[in-house]
């Protein structure tokens, strides 16, 4: 069973930066696909960016987040910038087998989630 855990999310003022991560407990052949996305209040789950071989993002993140991934670490980061305060939402970390992959059905994996608050 493969495990995620999220850190880094937080409070920023619009225009600011916050770093997340992800480390999970192993990667197999059917996680070894990683991403993340997000829910905002009263919205459905969102696609941010997957990563894989190269990233790939969402049009709405795109030129503002930073996907990347370190195997020795089996860790994932997403990396924010100039966030807005439609960004806010919570963090979901995802793992599965599919690349490029934009469903959340598509991924096995999730972990608990992290609150990233952006306010104007």
């Amino acid at each position: 069973q493969v495990q995620l855990v999220e850190s880094g999310g937080g409070s920023v003022q619009a225009g600011g930066s916050l770093r997340l991560s992800c480390a999970a407990s192993v990667r197999t052949s059917t996680s070894d696909v990683m991403g993340w996305f997000r829910q905002a209040p009263g919205k459905d789950r969102e696609f941010v960016a997957t990563i894989k071989w190269s990233p790939y993002y969402a049009d709405s993140v795109k030129g503002r987040f930073t996907i990347s991934l370190d195997p020795a670490k089996n860790t994932v980061y997403l990396q924010m910038n100039s966030l807005k305060p439609e960004d806010t939402g919570v963090y979901y970390c995802v793992a599965g087998r599919t690349f490029i992959a934009t469903r959340a059905d598509e991924y096995d994996y999730w972990g608990q989630g992290t609150q990233v608050t952006v306010s104007s």
